[in-house]
C-alpha cells in the first residue's frame, strides 16, 4: 500500500494557471510559487465586492481520538465529489504546522487519494506564510523587550508581561524559560518562554482580517502586558504594528493549489484549534465563495471545540451564513467512545458502536444548536464489518439525521458522491444559521453558555485568579468580545480520560486573558498545552530525502 506522500508524488498537477482558470482568474491575478502554487491577488477580493456568494459547507467531527477521524480528507474527498458531479467548488482549508509534522500528528493534506497538493511543499514551509507570522510575532517580543531595556518609558510592569516569543516547532525545552541573563547589556532578567507559532496570536488574527488595514488595526491593537496602573500596553504604544503588517505582506494573500483531482483549494493560515479558533483565513474564505457555487471548508478538532469557533467568531466576524455541515465519524472512533482499546479495534463489536454514538449524537446537537441540520459523514475502514454499519445506521435513522459511507480514502473524489448528494440537498434549503450567544453577554455568560450548549456540562467553576482575571478584562472595555474556550480536543468535557459522552460536570476555568488584536477572550479550562513536545521515536527520525530529491516518511 502507497503512502500519502507516495500516491501525492505519482500525480500529474495540472499548470496552477489552468487551476485558477476553473474559477475565473487570469494571470494577472496569481504571484507564482512555481508551476504548481501561487498566491492570489487581494484585488480579487475588491473585484468580488457586490457579486453573489456561493454555498459555504462546513466539515467538523466527532471527539478526536487516537483511530483518527479523517477530517481533513473528508473535507478534500467531498470537494473532488462534487467537482467530479460537475459542480464549481472550491476547497478551504489551514495550512499545516512544522511542529506536527516532526512530531507525532504527521502532515495535514488529506490522506490517501483525496489530498492536496503539493503535499509535501505544503506540510513542509509552502510559501513562508508561518516563517512571516513568526517574524511578526518575534519582532514584537524583540521591541518589547527592547523598551524596557533603554528606560521603560511607558511603565510596564514586567511582571504582567504575557507576550511570549513563538517558534514553528515542538520544543519542549523552551516551554519556559528565563531570558536577559549574563549582565545589563543582555536586558532584563524575566520568567518568559516560546509558544508553538500556530498558537500565536498574530496567526489568529491574520486569519481574522478582512483586509491590510484590518490587519494593521488588529496588529496595534495587540496587548502585551500593563503598565503599573494597570492599563494595557499595545503593539501600538511599542510603535511595532507598522513594521509587522510589513512583514506579514504576502502572508496574509491567499495560496491556490489543487487536489489530486484538480478540484482549486485555497490553503492559508493554521491557527490552533483550542487556544484560538482553529480555521482557515477569512479572505480565502470569502474569496472562495465569491469564485464557486460551493465551497468546502474545515474547523479544528470536534464540533465543541473548532465548530463552535467557526460558529462564533468566525462566522460573526466575516459575517458568514453556513448552508450545510457535515459531522465526521469512523466505526473504529465510535468503538472507542464505547469503551473498545485502541488494539482491540479490528474485532466487529456493534455493541460498542451503539455505546460510542451517544458521543455523536451530541455533535449533531451542536450543530443543531446553530440552526443548521447536520450530515453525518463515516469514513470508512476495511474493518468496518456489516453489522457494524448497520447499527450506525439505525441509530442514525432514530437520530433523523442523514448520513453517508465516505471511502474518499481510497477512491477519491468518487468515494463521496452519496455524501456530495446528501450535501447538495442539504444546501438547496434556506440557511437558518445563527450564532449561539449575543456578544454583549457578560464573559462568564458566555462561557456558561458554551459549557451547556456545546459540552454537555452544568456550567463553569472559576479558580479566584480566573475570576478576577474576567473582571479585569472586562474593566478595559473587552467584555463584550466572543469567547474562545481553551480545553482538551479529547473530551467534550474539560477532562481528556472522560470518553462518550460525559455528564453531571462542571468544566474548570483556571485562567483568562484578551486577545485584543484578534477579537476574542481566550478562557482556559484545564492545561492547555502551548507549545507541544517531541514524543519518544519523532516522526523526524524516519524522513528522508533521496538521491532524486523525493521526500520519503513523510506521513
Amino acid at each position: 500500500m502507497l503512502s500519502d506522500v507516495e500516491i501525492a508524488q505519482q500525480a500529474q498537477p495540472k499548470h496552477i494557471r489552468d487551476i485558477a482558470a476553473q474559477i475565473g482568474l487570469t494571470e494577472d491575478d496569481l504571484v507564482y510559487y512555481g508551476k504548481d502554487k501561487a498566491k492570489v491577488s487581494l484585488d480579487v477580493v475588491d473585484r468580488l465586492a457586490g457579486k453573489g456568494q456561493g454555498k459555504l459547507i462546513l466539515i467538523t467531527a466527532i471527539t478526536p481520538t487516537p483511530a483518527g477521524e479523517g477530517k481533513t480528507t473528508t473535507t478534500v474527498g467531498l470537494g473532488d465529489a462534487l467537482n467530479k458531479m460537475g459542480k464549481s467548488v472550491c476547497i478551504a482549508v489551514r495550512e499545516p504546522s512544522l511542529g506536527p509534522c516532526f512530531g507525532i500528528k504527521g502532515g495535514a493534506a488529506g490522506g490517501g487519494y483525496a489530498q492536496v497538493i503539493p503535499m509535501a511543499d505544503i506540510n513542509l514551509h509552502f510559501t513562508g506564510d508561518f516563517h512571516a507570522i513568526t517574524t511578526a510575532h518575534n519582532l514584537l517580543a524583540a521591541m518589547l523587550d527592547n523598551h524596557i531595556h533603554q528606560g521603560n518609558d511607558l511603565n510596564i510592569d514586567i511582571h504582567s508581561i504575557t507576550w511570549k516569543r513563538v517558534m514553528d516547532m515542538n520544543e519542549r525545552a523552551l516551554r519556559d524559560i528565563v531570558i536577559g541573563l549574563g549582565g545589563k547589556a543582555n536586558g532584563t532578567p524575566r520568567q518568559s518562554g516560546f509558544d508553538i507559532t500556530t498558537a500565536s496570536e498574530i496567526m489568529a488574527l491574520l486569519c481574522l482580517s478582512t483586509d491590510r488595514a484590518d490587519l494593521e488595526r488588529r496588529l496595534a491593537s495587540v496587548v502585551v502586558a500593563l503598565n503599573k496602573s494597570g492599563q494595557p500596553v499595545t503593539a501600538k504604544d511599542l510603535n511595532a504594528s507598522g513594521a509587522m503588517t510589513v512583514v506579514l505582506k504576502d502572508a496574509i494573500v491567499p495560496n491556490l493549489v489543487q487536489t489530486l483531482e484538480h478540484t482549486p483549494a485555497f490553503v492559508h493560515g493554521g491557527p490552533f484549534g483550542n487556544i484560538a479558533h482553529g480555521c482557515n483565513s477569512i479572505i480565502a474564505t470569502k474569496m472562495a465563495l465569491g469564485l464557486a457555487d460551493y465551497v468546502v471548508t474545515e474547523a479544528g478538532f470536534g464540533s465543541d471545540l473548532g465548530a463552535e469557533k467557526f460558529f462564533d467568531i468566525k462566522c460573526r466576524a466575516a459575517d458568514l451564513k453556513p448552508a450545510a455541515a457535515v459531522v465526521v465519524a469512523t466505526i473504529r472512533a465510535l468503538k472507542m467512545h464505547g469503551g473498545v482499546p485502541l488494539a482491540g479495534l479490528g474485532v466487529s463489536d456493534p455493541s460498542a458502536v451503539e455505546r460510542g454514538i451517544e458521543n455523536l449524537q451530541k455533535h449533531i446537537e451542536n450543530v443543531r444548536n446553530v440552526g443548521l441540520e447536520p450530515i453525518v459523514a463515516i469514513n470508512k475502514f476495511p474493518t468496518d464489518s456489516d453489522e457494524e454499519i448497520e447499527t450506525l445506521s439505525s441509530c442514525c435513522r432514530k437520530m433523523g439525521v442523514g448520513w453517508a459511507l465516505s471511502d474518499v480514502w481510497a477512491k477519491g473524489g468518487e468515494g463521496g458522491v452519496e455524501l456530495a448528494e446528501l450535501v447538495l440537498k442539504a444546501c438547496r434549503n434556506e440557511s437558518k444559521f445563527h450564532p449561539a450567544y449575543e456578544t454583549d453577554l457578560p464573559i462568564k455568560e458566555k462561557v456558561e453558555k458554551i459549557a451547556k450548549l456545546f459540552y454537555g456540562a452544568d456550567g463553569a467553576d472559576y479558580l479566584p485568579a480566573a475570576s478576577n482575571q474576567i473582571k479585569q478584562i472586562e474593566s478595559m472595555g473587552f467584555g463584550n468580545l466572543p469567547v474562545c474556550i481553551a480545553k482538551t480536543q479529547n473530551s467534550l468535557s474539560d477532562d481528556p480520560k472522560k470518553i462518550g459522552r460525559p455528564t453531571g460536570y462542571k468544566i474548570t476555568v483556571r485562567e483568562a486573558k484578551v486577545s485584543a488584536g484578534a477579537g476574542f477572550v481566550v478562557v482556559y479550562a484545564g492545561n492547555i498545552m502551548t507549545m507541544p513536545g517531541l514524543p519518544k521515536v519523532p516522526a523526524a527520525a524516519k524522513i528522508g530525502m533521496n538521491a532524486g530529491g523525493e521526500i520519503y516518511g513523510l506521513f
